[in-house]
């Protein structure tokens, strides 16, 4: 794999979707949201926020690069805490918080913008740092690659 792999840092591609949802949405979208869709766009960014932080913290714990543009860097393979139930639950975070900006924005294109996050981290996030962790921790990888799943 080439081009864009681990080449554009987690947070930049959540603000350029972020981005590309405003436009999507413009400009209906950005209009003032009632009150009840402002509250559950918040509820959902804090889970989102809060399992990315549980992500870190877990990453914190073990002692362990937080870069994702370094995947190889890994000094330990984390399966504890919410990678137990997530391998990616730093960027399942991230893709929550984009679908609140979805329900804040309160058009269904907006969603197209979690989609193409989804697709755009597989491809060309998710699949190298998974092949550099291969690498580096060869069985134990294999096995909690079998047993907890890439999103949810």
């Amino acid at each position: 794999m080439m081009g864009l792999d681990h080449r554009v840092p987690p947070v930049l591609v959540v603000l350029l979707w972020a981005l590309l949802m405003a436009f999507l949405a413009w400009p209906e979208g950005l209009a003032s949201p009632p009150r009840w869709r402002l509250g559950i766009a918040g509820l959902v960014a804090l889970l989102g926020g809060a399992l990315c932080l549980a992500g870190v913290l877990s990453f914190r714990r073990a002692q362990t690069t937080v870069n994702p543009l370094a995947p190889s860097n890994a000094s330990a393979l984390v399966a504890s805490g919410v990678y137990r139930y997530s391998r990616n639950p730093m960027y399942l975070g991230f893709a929550i918080v984009l679908l609140a900006w979805a329900i804040f924005l309160g058009v269904p294109q907006a969603v197209l913008g979690v989609v193409g996050f989804v697709i755009y981290m597989n491809r060309f996030q998710i699949g190298p740092e998974e092949q550099a962790l291969q690498q580096r921790f060869e069985e134990g990888f294999s096995r909690y690659r079998q047993q907890v799943r890439r999103w949810l």
